[in-house]
């Protein structure tokens, strides 16, 4: 069992100078928000029509006025939205905000720059956008966030993100909790401070990482979960802009991790803590079935109480889970493509991505499609003891191979598109890009994305060559 964080203690959030502690938030408790389930506009045999839409609304947070947010298909956050391995989604992305938005498609191995969201795929104010793509990737936990540059974070702030959830055969055909909201639930950890009941970015903006005052779980402060299954699974993303959540149970009551960013683990990992850097999903399961009706287990994130779980009846439960838990395909490196080294460094707003900041306009490294090739993730921040960078690719799902040289954690052996990287250390992965398009890739403190810690890379195929047409950030904006 992994019974410590793995990551460097000597640079969490908490030693920075603008760390901003949490509290509990005034008022009640209340019941933990479980989004609805996106309803598909019509489905046509395997083809499967949604429309999102980003919009403006107003949301019950705080005891007193509603806050100002902003949300898909509802005023904050949004519904679960639901693909199936092998079949085709034909999605209208609407914008009803009076600012340029993007719908960025975390985790998702789709084409880009345009279906995959980034700053290249503007949707204007009243307009709209249409994508179609076939999911072929296995089953995993994604999420949708806006990504327009340079105001990913504000709107992230203001409420633009959902979870995504990606089915197969394979898991499927596991014995693993099914019932959305009752055993099977979504924990999107942000945190938000707020100004008379209101959002102000402006206020509370740090340019290392905005963090806020209140732990905001899928929009709700003080949540409880009533606990009416002996084994729940919860799927956790870090959806915060700054913050890295270390996660345990008051008691260090023993949970297990059954999958990545990108999808199951090849083995169930037993852990009893967890910490997760921006960005990061992990999928785990937790037995209740130990404590008697009436009891109440907290999760925390290091001091604080994030949500307490009350114990009610229940019947014995027992899950199998299969050795191995999932076949995860090791990719092969291609030996004629070189090694790709990228490096993170500074803070504030010294922070550099190979030394350059963002150019929307420039292309910075060129990789083949179908092609696997190591790529060497540098952090080499050390300015007041440094900070942990987490460094996400879109358009595709690697495996890592080695943290300084050394093995990686037991619960980073599947697929990952999002990976925290120490101060002076040196992450190893392997990539394969399966889809043509250029893709960003960034540190996900999205007040870094933004300030121009990205760059972006041209996936091509040498016998059929594609020309893009590159806005500037002025004219995306």
């Amino acid at each position: 069992m992994i019974t410590k964080y793995l990551y460097d203690e000597n640079a969490y959030d908490y030693h920075d100078g603008g760390y901003v502690q949490l509290e509990q938030a005034p008022g009640a408790e209340h019941q933990l928000n479980v989004p609805p389930i996106l309803a598909p506009d019509r489905v046509e045999g395997n083809d499967i029509f949604y429309t999102v839409t980003a919009q403006a609304g107003e949301t019950s947070i705080l005891p007193g006025a509603k806050t100002r947010t902003w949300g898909y298909n509802g005023s904050i956050l949004g519904p679960l939205i639901k693909f199936e391995m092998g079949k085709t989604y034909h999605v209208t992305l609407k914008n009803e905000l009076d600012e340029v938005t993007t719908f960025h498609w975390h985790g998702l191995n789709i084409v880009g720059p345009y279906d995959d969201g980034g700053p290249h795929a503007p949707v204007y104010p009243n307009g709209e956008r249409k994508i179609t793509f076939t999911v072929d990737q296995p089953a995993a936990n994604i999420w949708l966030h806006p990504h327009p540059c340079p105001q990913t974070a504000r709107q992230v702030w203001n409420g633009l993100a959902a979870p995504v959830i990606i089915s197969d055969q394979h898991e499927e055909s596991l014995d693993l909790p099914r019932q959305w909201g009752v055993d099977d639930f979504p924990i999107v950890l942000q945190d938000r401070t707020y100004h008379e009941n209101q959002l102000d970015y402006n206020e509370d903006y740090d340019v290392d990482g905005t963090l806020g005052r209140y732990a905001l779980i899928n929009g709700t402060v003080n949540p409880v979960v009533d606990v009416k299954k002996p084994i729940m699974r919860l799927r956790l993303l870090n959806g915060s802009n700054r913050r890295e959540w270390r996660l345990h149970f008051e008691d260090f009551h023993p949970f297990t991790q059954i999958g990545s960013d990108g999808g199951l683990l090849p083995e169930a990992v037993e852990l009893d803590r967890i910490m997760l850097t921006c960005a990061e999903r992990a999928d785990i399961l937790v037995d209740f079935s130990e404590y008697a009706p009436g009891q109440e287990v907290i999760l925390k994130t290091d001091d604080f109480n994030l949500i307490k779980f009350k114990i009610g009846d229940f019947d014995a439960e027992k899950i199998e889970l299969p050795s191995p838990l999932a076949k995860i395909e090791e990719i092969k490196v291609d030996s004629e493509t070189p090694v790709f080294k990228t490096v993170m460094s500074g803070m504030d707003d010294q922070v550099r991505l190979d030394g350059k900041l963002f150019d929307m306009q420039r292309i910075d490294t060129r990789q083949e499609v179908n092609k696997t090739q190591i790529w060497e993730i540098s952090n080499t921040n050390d300015m007041d003891g440094g900070m942990i960078h987490p460094f996400h690719i879109h358009g595709c799902q690697f495996q890592l191979i080695k943290r300084n040289g050394k093995e990686v954690n037991p619960n980073e052996h599947g697929w990952k598109d999002t990976i925290g990287v120490n101060p002076n250390e040196t992450v190893t992965i392997k990539v394969r890009f399966t889809k043509l398009g250029i893709f960003m890739y960034h540190c996900h403190i999205l007040e870094h994305e933004d300030t121009g810690m990205m760059a972006q890379i041209e996936i091509f195929d040498p016998k059929h060559p594609i020309e893009y047409h590159l806005m500037s950030m002025d004219h995306q904006m």
